[in-house]
């Protein structure tokens, strides 16, 4: 008679408690969406906008490369949607297998960064007429890097995400060196920094989560 699987004697407690760990760590994988599809769609559109300001509009008014004025927030504006659209994608993906309190979470979440950069945006556009381009350029900029980190410790702190919380951090340092060094300088500073960040930590989260 061949032996079953009701047959095989009972694990031992360790057994247990390593196969308990392992299906939660295989179920918790199952549930997170691709860091690199979180991250890197903004990183790169950090990266490449920001980057395409600097060349456009460097330190003290310099033309790196002679590009239309409207092409770098054309490009960056573009690169923001295609980047909520991936990431609005893998996260529906994931969420639709969860449900309660961590589906809500997760939507609560994702509001909170569009009704939040709508108001800034709507305080910003008043004083659109009253600064120097320059000057009116490092507000928006900074204004919204500032926002992005501070959005990104609050969703470390929620999902107790220590990797996301030290991002967000991480962004607003590279915000404030940035706002500090000027306009021009910032476009760099945060193409490089908060972009490339953003990139690495894509690659750090996807090796976390393998």
């Amino acid at each position: 008679m061949t032996p079953t699987d009701d047959d095989a004697p009972p694990l031992d407690p360790a057994e247990s408690l390593a196969l308990i760990e392992r299906e939660r760590a295989n179920l918790a994988r199952s549930l997170t969406p691709d860091p690199r599809l979180m991250l890197w769609p903004w990183g790169f559109a950090w990266l490449i906008g920001f980057g395409l300001f600097f060349l456009r509009f460097g330190p003290d008014g310099r033309v790196f490369v002679d590009l239309p004025d409207w092409l770098p927030l054309v490009a960056l504006m573009t690169l923001f949607i295609v980047a909520g659209i991936i990431t609005g994608v893998a996260g529906s993906r994931s969420s639709r297998q969860m449900a309660g309190p961590t589906s809500r979470q997760g939507l609560m979440y994702g509001l909170t960064w569009s009704i939040a950069y709508s108001g800034l945006s709507a305080l910003f556009a008043q004083f659109s007429g009253d600064m120097p381009n320059e000057q009116l350029g490092l507000l928006w900029a900074g204004g919204m890097v500032a926002l992005t980190g501070a959005l990104h410790m609050a969703g470390g702190a929620i999902w107790n995400d220590r990797n996301l919380f030290i991002l967000g951090a991480w962004t607003s340092l590279v915000n404030v060196a940035g706002i500090i060094a000027g306009p021009g300088w910032h476009s760099l500073i945060v193409a490089v920094g908060g972009g490339g960040a953003m990139i690495a930590a894509g690659v750090i989260g996807w090796m976390r989560l393998r």
